[in-house]
């Protein structure tokens, strides 16, 4: 069996990390605020739905985005 071993420079990973936090922060905070549209919760809704519920609804999947944002946005 092979073994390996990686060692790296903690003082530079610890500043990488510290410069990084910032961004990490505010990635976080715009996916959450993303997720937190209620257009987006209604199209998380619909793709949990099966093809034949879709059916019923006359939508299919492949035009669920244009369905969700045609009222605010040209798709």
């Amino acid at each position: 069996m092979a073994q390996t071993a990686y060692f790296a420079n903690q003082s530079a990973l610890g500043i990488l990390t510290l410069l990084a936090k910032p961004f990490t922060a505010l990635g976080k905070g715009l996916v959450a605020l993303g997720e937190a549209n209620s257009r987006y919760q209604k199209l998380n809704a619909l793709m949990e739905l099966s093809d034949a519920e879709l059916a019923k609804r006359n939508l299919k999947r492949d035009e669920l985005v244009h369905h969700v944002f045609s009222d605010s946005y040209y798709i």
